[in-house]
This record gives structure tokens, sequence and C-alpha cells, in this order.
């Protein structure tokens, strides 16, 4: 099995920023791809990149030890959600491609 372990939310101010890690492990051969998703309360979960941001987040992987961040700057409240961890993974050789996420961790944007 694989798990993904996130850390680094929290509660910050309007312009603040914060750091959220995803570090993946287990059975792992290979992982894909690695990436965010968010969730606000009554919509759907979304993809969170650098683009959807407009510039404000950015995602960066350590590929050596499985880890993911997503650095977050010019935070507003409309980013208040919980963010999930995305890995898609290989698990042993010539294996089929399994998708992974975390238990999610909580970003609350507010005065």
């Amino acid at each position: 099995q694989v798990q993904l372990v996130e850390s680094g939310g929290g509660l910050v101010q309007p312009g603040g920023s914060l750091r959220l890690s995803c570090a993946a492990s287990g059975r792992i051969f290979g992982i894909d791809t690695m990436g965010w998703y968010r969730q606000a309360p009554g919509n759907q979960r979304e993809l969170v990149t650098t683009m959807t941001s407009g510039g404000r987040f950015t995602i960066s992987r350590e590929t050596d030890n499985n880890t993911v961040y997503l650095q977050m700057n010019s935070l507003k409240p409309e980013d208040t959600a919980v963010y999930y961890c995305n890995a898609v993974v290989r698990t042993r050789v010539g294996g089929a491609l399994y998708n992974y996420w975390g238990q999610g961790t909580q970003v609350t944007v507010s005065s």
C-alpha cells in the first residue's frame, strides 16, 4: 500500500503565506505524478496549479524523497478549503498505475 501524509495547513490572515508538504511512503516502484487538489464546502474538488491561482501558488517536487510541496502566497479568503495531495503510483515493475489521495489538510484564510 501507499500512504500520502500532508502537513502545513492552518489558519492564516488574508495576504499571508502557507507551505503544504506531502510525503509518499510504502510500496512505491515509481511515482508518475504528484500534485494538489482542493475542495471548499459545497464545491467539487478542483486541481490546484500556478495558473489557476493566478501565479500565487507554486508546486515543487523532490523526487528523491517522494515529496511534493505547495507554496501559497497572497492568500485570499476564497482559498479556504481542504487541500488534498494526489499521487499516481506504480507499485511494481511493469505494474499498473494507481491513484492515491492524502487525508486532506484544512487551510483557512480569515482575519
